[in-house]
Parts: structure tokens; sequence; C-alpha cells
């Protein structure tokens, strides 16, 4: 080992265990700590959206761009965009009415254009809503997905 090698990484550690030491570290701000169990938690939409969002009343909007497949081969990777020309647009989520767990995904928008892509689970043949949050209002839009192979043990 050369010496210039052992000196870096002798101080990058000392850095990073009085760092640790003075409680400038936290596991918790790094590891996700603060999800929500009941949203990800709930059996079914109406809970897992009133846990997310505070209501469950959504009101219809062709202002919602949802695309997915309409048959999707594998449930296991089903992939889904979201997008949204509503303005002030603060948070999406996408719930999938037929899983064991529906909420699939929560994303805060904090500015910029309101979009999201994600391959989800689907254990079988179920509506996919996305619902977004503009305002202070909560907004959906919804489309049926076939899937022939299932890919939550299906």
């Amino acid at each position: 080992m050369q010496r210039r090698t052992f000196l870096k990484s002798s101080l990058a550690s000392s850095a990073l265990l009085m760092a640790a030491g003075a409680g400038l570290l936290k596991p918790t701000r790094v590891l996700a700590a603060d999800w929500n169990k009941d949203a990800f938690g709930a059996k079914d939409v109406a809970s897992a959206v009133k846990a997310v969002f505070g209501t469950s009343d959504a009101t219809d909007s062709d202002k919602i761009k949802l695309k997915a497949p309409a048959l999707a081969e594998n449930g296991a990777v089903v992939p889904i965009k979201v997008s949204s020309t509503l303005a002030d647009v603060n948070k999406m989520a996408i719930v999938i009415e037929k899983n064991g767990t529906p909420l699939a995904a929560v994303v805060d928008i904090a500015s910029g254009e309101p979009f999201f892509s994600a391959r989800v689970k689907m254990g079988k043949t179920s509506p996919i809503i996305a619902y977004v949050m503009s305002g202070g209002k909560l907004y959906k839009t919804s489309q049926e997905v076939k899937v022939t192979v299932g890919g939550c043990g299906g």
C-alpha cells in the first residue's frame, strides 16, 4: 500500500468517526425512518388514500395523464407514467385497487413539472388509480390493466 493512499483513507475514516461520535450522522435521517406505515399497510383504497392525503374524497380529472399498458404480460414489472397539467401540485400517489396492500407509491413534488414514472407490481387484473393533490384539492384518474401472469405470488 502506498503511503498517500494510507494517509487519505486514515484521514477519511477519522473524520467519519468524529462526525458519528458528535451526533452529526443520524441513521434515522438517512434510512427513511419517517415512512407512512398506516398508508402503506392499509388493506383498502379508501384507508390508504386517507392516510396519505387526509381525505379520500377525490374528483375525476382529465388534467391527469396515466400511461400504463392495457395488457401486462408480467405483473411483477408493470411500467407506469403519471403527469399532470394541474397547477400547484404538491403530492402524487399510485394505488392498485386489487393488490393486498393497494398503495404502490407516494411522491412529494416541491416544484417543477409534476411527473412520475415507475414499475409497479400487480397481483391480478386491476384498476390503477393516480391521485394528485393540487391547491388543497384531491384529483384522480384511473386505468384498468389486465395482468396475464401475476406478480404478487400468482
